[in-house]
């Protein structure tokens, strides 16, 4: 059995003693560590080499989006799912664009959290795709043209095989849907995201859907 590092991070005591009681219980999961503000971070990922990190998004000193950001830039970077009170925030949405794999909100159930876990551990980033058209509704606005006009250039890069396995993780389908629905292997999907991830400077799967709707590549359907 895989056993799942994890480290908490959250400036309220009573969240982190919630949390680690909650995920402590797993066979499969072991709380490495604790933090309370986001500068805490680094130095804790460094000694205690977590898989996947629950960062609150919101805390006094260095919030969850700027340690988010300096974790993902690490070569070893853990995973990072962030901790929300709101189902579309601006913060929130920053956080994925920053390289989070997706988020949860903080009334989420014990049993949601822990599966969210090991499916960001597993590499399955946790963010629906009702969510992501949400939190792009939620984030259009003056800058919408300035964003489309730049995601458009990036996404120019991309052959057309590239764009349509880019669309369709935009649509929120796992490998499996993708290969059944382009007629290609598991394998070849899994091949065609890494080199999309790679020409694209990108972190995770979160962030080709958000560059996949900044485009409009889909429409506010998913479609």
């Amino acid at each position: 059995m895989t056993v799942i590092r994890l480290l908490l991070v959250d400036d309220d005591p009573l969240v982190r003693t919630g949390l680690s009681f909650m995920m402590g219980g797993a066979e499969d999961v072991e709380i490495v560590g604790e933090a309370a503000d986001g500068g805490e971070v680094e130095a804790l990922v460094d000694r205690t080499r977590p898989d996947v990190v629950l960062m609150d998004i919101r805390m006094p000193s260095v919030d969850g989006l700027t340690a988010t950001r300096l974790l993902r830039r690490r070569m070893d970077a853990p995973q990072v799912v962030v901790l929300t009170t709101f189902h579309a925030d601006e913060q929130v949405l920053r956080a994925l664009r920053a390289g989070a794999a997706g988020f949860l909100l903080k009334d989420t159930p014990p049993a949601e959290i822990l599966d969210a876990v090991r499916r960001v551990a597993a590499g399955d980033p946790v963010l629906s795709p009702t969510v992501t058209r949400q939190l792009m509704r939620h984030a259009a606005g003056a800058t919408a043209d300035t964003r489309r006009a730049r995601a458009r250039e990036r996404i120019a890069v991309l052959n057309d095989r590239e764009r349509e396995v880019a669309v369709a993780v935009g649509r929120g389908l796992s490998n499996a849907e993708i290969a059944a629905g382009l007629y290609m292997s598991v394998a070849t999907v899994k091949t065609h995201v890494s080199r999309i991830l790679a020409k694209l400077d990108l972190n995770n799967r979160v962030q080709i859907a958000l560059l996949a709707y900044d485009a409009e590549l889909l429409d506010d359907k998913g479609h």
